[in-house]
């Protein structure tokens, strides 16, 4: 695999309105959405040309927000939480965007439809078990023991919705195993490669996680820090 060179630091104070009780918008999400609009402005989007865009997980809609700003984008944010998809909603307005919302889980809402472009941010910290919190803000962190639980279904899943030549683009953590998410994609006829690499300290979550990250061989005793890594796949053409 070809190297990744660093990537500019991030925006972690870039400020998005969400409703209370939507996770926060963070350094993963401000690192997709620089790669998220390079990927429209430079391979997608354009005069005569336009491009269909799906958020799955939206949050709080930041991601669908900047696909929006591209021209030529028609965008659509899904997820399950009511209070996320007001959130996007209201930072559509509050930016001059359109977006349209779907509620429901992953790519259940759009079946049958095809995009070019999907992005996601999914939930992928390692957690105590693998059941997944179904209500609060750890719904939208908690992946499972191995911060995959909804990861894999992102890679099962974005695959079917893609156009020929559809793109696919996801962020999680090196603790995630990265590797893992490229052969995934690549099982399911998609080309895949790391394309963003962002070396950033631990924040809240990870911090009284850290005793279960070294238990787990995922992490050293004096870690501090976290890899994010954003994949890309492809669908052929």
């Amino acid at each position: 695999m070809t190297a990744v060179a660093p990537q500019p630091a991030v925006r972690p104070h870039h400020r998005v309105f969400r409703v209370p009780g939507v996770y926060p918008v963070q350094r993963d999400t401000w690192l997709l959405a620089d790669v998220l609009r390079a990927e429209l402005t430079d391979h997608g989007c354009g005069p005569g040309r336009s491009c269909r865009v799906l958020e799955l997980g939206a949050g709080a809609g930041a991601l669908s927000v900047v696909a929006a700003g591209v021209p030529c984008t028609e965008v659509t944010a899904v997820d399950l939480s009511r209070r996320a998809l007001l959130s996007t909603r209201i930072n559509a307005v509050r930016h001059g965007r359109r977006v349209r919302v779907r509620r429901g889980d992953l790519t259940a809402p759009v079946a049958g439809e095809r995009f070019d472009l999907v992005v996601s941010n999914p939930p992928y910290v390692p957690a105590e078990t693998d059941e997944l919190p179904d209500h609060g803000l750890a719904r939208a962190f908690d992946g499972g023991r191995d911060g995959r639980a909804v990861l894999d279904r992102v890679c099962d899943e974005a695959p079917r919705v893609l156009t020929a030549g559809g793109r696919l683009l996801v962020v999680h953590s090196a603790f995630n195993d990265p590797e893992l998410t490229v052969r995934r994609l690549e099982e399911r006829g998609l080309t895949a490669e790391v394309v963003a690499r962002h070396e950033h300290p631990y924040g809240p979550v990870l911090t009284a996680r850290s005793a279960l990250l070294q238990e787990r061989g995922l992490a050293r005793p004096d870690q501090r820090t976290e890899q994010l890594v954003v994949v890309r796949a492809q669908a052929p053409a």
